[in-house]
């Protein structure tokens, strides 16, 4: 049977919007509100991924960022956000399309959407519940500092098992 609507893509667009939409509210508000904080995930060579060539090599395929106290200037378009996160204390400006994200998970409330990639090379949306991902406390970071720098946490805390 042909989906005339199109039910797929615009489950997909309504997806990324929620992501779109937390992020603007942030902005708008001028920081996260309560407890809240986002892993976010993304295919780093995807088409529009603008980020430093060193974070490239370090992660080759995925890289997930952490959205919780040290971040500056987050910018949300239509189709992309920009923000500026600390790596081994330098501050590094990120440019990731909402079609680059695989995950987006905010602990603090048991919310996580994962967009998986389908062999066309299309992304299609799964919600998953939280309690599916592992303990992010876990996880390997990259700055084990005072905590006032970003953290970077590796994809395979996010994989299922």
């Amino acid at each position: 049977m042909t989906d005339y609507i199109g039910y797929d893509k615009l489950t997909k667009a309504a997806m990324r919007g929620v992501v779109r939409d937390v992020l603007k509210r942030a902005v708008d508000i001028g920081s996260l509100e309560g407890e809240h904080h986002f892993y976010i995930s993304f295919r780093t060579k995807s088409p529009g991924v603008k980020i430093a060539d060193h974070l490239i090599e370090r992660f080759p395929e995925e890289m997930t960022i952490v959205i919780q106290h040290q971040y500056w200037d987050l910018e949300v378009d239509d189709d992309h956000f920009e923000i500026i996160l600390k790596f081994s204390g330098v501050p590094q400006h990120l440019h990731i399309p909402f079609g680059a994200l695989t995950r987006f998970v905010d602990p603090s409330v048991n919310f996580g959407l994962t967009f998986e990639q389908e062999q066309s090379g299309e992304q299609s949306g799964v919600i998953a519940p939280v309690s599916d991902a592992p303990d992010m406390s876990e996880t390997d970071t990259e700055d084990q500092g005072n905590g006032s720098e970003g953290t970077v946490v590796s994809i395979d805390a996010f994989r299922r098992k």
